[in-house]
């Protein structure tokens, strides 16, 4: 039984990135001599040198004897995040099969530092599979929140259900993070998987609600640095919804684009001005020590997030990195989304997926993908509504139907990847996945020209945007109103695509047996809202052996 800290930082970039399409100079990041300041990323607190626990607990990547535990310490209130500043402090951790800490089965002390912006982690070994426990830290006489966390079946385990929490795309300008809260109330998730952009990077107001910023975030400029970073994540780990998620079950998280910079890839990004901003070397490392400081991840290969999870006999969980690898996007319509020398994934990424479906012997292959592998073509969509989807899909407003930031602009990696999944006879593939801020339930065939004559390969439950905005907020236009127009049309011209909404905001529940993967579509009433309230709106499955998706018309 092991605990530590971790303070980690990426592995460089490689390229150099030319200036991006915007070229706004950002304001510098705050430093330790401006710890005032950055206190707009934490709460209220009263004045005084008690340590406080103010960002909340959480647990995540959990496996059959243990689990990783987290939280942040504020040793003294100028000790803020991104401040550089605050003493060390001694961090207590203990662990029990209750709530009321009667039966305690693992502690133990690390200490958090400046140095790691005074976050900490334990991972904690030797517990049993398939168990709630209850776990708590501690410091200088101060508790920590209760909270629960669960470990994984044991990996040879007749498993009859998993039950899992999906979401993704939360900004915290467009909106109120209700569907954490909806997930939170809910007492049967095993985990919940977050699919990528659990932060944002933009400046105030860049990118809110249809324009409008429902509440600031911090630092008020685009973030550059590895105090800003600090202080975003911070910031997001102040919001009481998603403390409440945290409390309740641990999390599987990968990153996506705006964890660094829209529309990432591994010399640079669209959102980053080389020179103006600093490197795309500085600024992807400082995002990358932010990201594995302040959350619950055990980092992978090259400090990245591609890992594999097991759930006993039933699934596995197979985590992609879509960013620290991939070649720059395509422009769309040039071609060169088919050029086999680039790549989504990284030679050795796909190689390491490739092993892991094919060796499998559970019954389900989950794959956690942070943008859409099914082809996506516009079809014929009237000039008013193809130029808000250019829009928010990165794709030229002349309707060139590709968009060269998801699979669709990596067509080699790709069609390897499906073609391996045929020759092999690997089925029950289910591909989990968020970015494009709208739902989707889609086969995922070998040849898009050609289905349904073309087989279908795997499938693949697209999940929509926590707060981001989607295609009517774009158009602003009241929600349903462009889904009701734009969805028949992009179902007629992908026939792979079984339902797309393009309009609603939400959140999943995937549902495993050993007959079939279910998802259950919620909706919100109003992102804007801090009571927001959640209804459920559809439910898609895929049968075991059939590598297609149909309706089911009940929740689980």
């Amino acid at each position: 039984m092991t605990s530590r800290s971790r303070s980690l930082s990426a592995a460089e970039g490689r390229n150099s990135l030319s200036p991006r399409r915007r070229t706004v100079v950002k304001a510098a990041a705050a430093t330790a001599v401006l710890a005032a300041p950055l206190a707009a990323a934490l709460p209220a607190r009263a004045a005084g040198q008690a340590p406080a626990f103010l960002h909340g607990v959480a647990s995540g990547d959990p496996l059959p004897d243990g689990v990783l535990l987290w939280t942040r310490v504020t040793p003294t209130p100028q000790a803020v995040p991104g401040s550089g500043i605050g003493p060390d402090t001694d961090v207590s951790w203990v662990v029990a099969k209750d709530k009321a800490f009667t039966s305690i089965v693992a502690k133990g002390t690390v200490k958090a530092t400046a140095a790691s912006d005074h976050t900490v982690k334990a991972d904690v070994r030797g517990l049993q599979p398939a168990t709630d426990y209850w776990f708590r830290f501690s410091a200088g006489g101060t508790d920590s929140p209760v909270a629960r966390t669960r470990t994984a079946p044991a990996a040879d385990a007749s498993v009859a259900g998993l039950r899992f929490g999906v979401v993704t795309c939360a900004n915290w300008e467009a909106g109120y993070f209700a569907s954490y809260r909806h997930l939170a109330a809910r007492s049967d998730l095993d985990a919940w998987l977050h699919l990528g952009d659990y932060i944002y990077e933009y400046k105030s107001g860049e990118y809110a609600a249809r324009g409008t910023v429902v509440r600031p975030h911090a630092p008020a400029n685009e973030i550059i640095t590895l105090a800003d970073y600090r202080i975003r994540h911070g910031k997001y780990k102040t919001d009481p919804d998603l403390q409440a998620l945290h409390v309740k079950a641990p999390v599987i998280a990968i990153w996506d684009d705006h964890e660094f910079a829209d529309n990432a890839w591994s010399g640079g990004a669209v959102n980053h001005t080389e020179g103006a901003e600093g490197t795309w070397t500085a600024r992807k490392a400082a995002a990358k020590q932010a990201y594995f400081e302040w959350m619950p991840v055990r980092p992978a290969v090259e400090g990245t997030t591609y890992r594999r999870l097991r759930f006993g006999k039933l699934a596995d969980l197979s985590l992609l990195d879509l960013r620290s690898f991939r070649s720059q996007q395509a422009s769309a319509g040039s071609g060169s989304v088919d050029d086999p020398n680039r790549t989504m994934t990284g030679r050795a990424q796909l190689d390491w997926l490739k092993a892991g479906l094919k060796a499998s012997d559970t019954k389900w292959r989950l794959v956690g993908n942070s943008v859409m592998i099914a082809p996506f073509v516009i079809g014929s969509l009237t000039a008013d509504l193809l130029k808000p989807l250019a829009k928010l899909l990165d794709l030229p407003q002349d309707g060139i139907g590709v968009n060269t930031d998801q699979w669709d602009g990596y067509t080699h990696d790709r069609r390897e990847l499906l073609d391996h999944l045929r020759s092999n006879a690997i089925g029950n593939t289910v591909f989990l996945t968020g970015d494009i801020h709208m739902s989707w339930a889609n086969d995922v065939p070998v040849d898009a020209g050609t289905y349904p004559l073309s087989p279908s390969a795997a499938t693949e439950f697209v999940i929509t945007s926590v707060t981001s905005d989607n295609l009517d907020d774009i158009v602003k236009v009241p929600e349903g109103v462009v889904s009701a127009v734009a969805a028949p049309l992009i179902e007629a011209a992908n026939r792979h695509v079984h339902w797309v909404d393009t309009d609603r905001h939400g959140y999943g529940v995937l549902d495993i047996t050993a007959d079939r993967a279910q998802m259950d579509y919620y909706v919100l009433s109003d992102r804007t809202d801090a009571n927001a309230t959640s209804a459920w709106e559809r439910s898609y499955r895929t049968r075991s052996g059939t590598q297609k998706v149909e309706r089911t018309y009940d929740p689980v």
